[in-house]
């Protein structure tokens, strides 16, 4: 029974008990009162052992909840430095990255001037292969124009008919 329920039993017993006239004196029906007293005996330890076993109960909860909080933390903990590190990858791999594309760059560029330069060198070989064959080409015309007979000689040298 609930102790609460017992202490207002046992007040309105007092409350329906005969009062002496000018004192503060009562006449109590003695064994209500006993029957009363033996129930909250009883009931008080009951009472006392339910909030113990709250009481108890609320610690563990207490200590469950701070080993959920701290299971939580660990894990948020370990989150971050897995992100910290995934960045840090990320990091990295964006440097190498780029090192990569600039030194990309860099062998383009050397291969563009070597291009550039053989295209010059094939270009100004076959410049002087041409200006050769050229003169060669210039001398014998020049040779054919200084050999050439005169018109005149190139009749004198056909036979009569």
């Amino acid at each position: 029974m609930d102790i609460q329920h017992l202490v207002d039993r046992l007040e309105q017993v007092l409350n329906e008990s005969y009062r002496f006239p000018m004192s503060a004196y009562l006449m109590v029906h003695e064994d209500k009162i006993f029957n009363i007293v033996d129930q909250m005996r009883v009931s008080v330890p009951e009472e006392i052992k339910r909030a113990n076993r709250i009481e108890s109960e609320k610690e563990r909860i207490l200590a469950q909840a701070k080993e959920e909080a701290e299971r939580i933390r660990e894990l948020a903990k370990h989150e971050a430095e897995e992100l910290i590190q995934r960045d840090s990858i990320t990091s990295s791999s964006q440097h190498r990255a780029d090192n990569i594309v600039e030194r990309a760059r860099r062998e383009a560029e050397a291969l563009r001037l070597d291009a550039d330069a053989y295209v010059v060198e094939v270009l100004a070989k076959l410049e002087d292969d041409l200006l050769r064959s050229l003169s060669v080409v210039r001398n014998g015309m020049d040779k054919v124009s200084i050999q050439e007979p005169e018109p005149e000689m190139i009749q004198q040298e056909q036979p009569a008919d």
